[in-house]
């Protein structure tokens, strides 16, 4: 019984070793990012009620408010 166990776990490696050797020839992966981004309105509330809880100051909110109204108006 035990060696049928030991050989059980024998072929799954050698299974998984073909498997892994199999699909690594001239395969290229592509990555993409991606940047999920609240709508504008809600990054401008999120920010207003990061100043109102005085988390930020003035002159901070007034240069992130600047730099999503600056995207926004970024051409595609």
């Amino acid at each position: 019984m035990k060696a049928v166990k030991v050989l059980v776990v024998l072929m799954a490696i050698v299974f998984g070793l073909n498997m892994a050797a199999c699909c690594g020839g001239g395969t290229t992966v592509e990555t993409k990012s991606v940047v999920n981004q609240a709508p504008v309105g809600e990054q401008i509330e999120s920010l207003d009620k990061a100043y109102r809880s005085g988390a930020i100051t003035k002159e901070e909110y007034d240069k992130l408010k600047k730099g999503i109204m600056d995207k926004v108006a970024e051409p595609k």
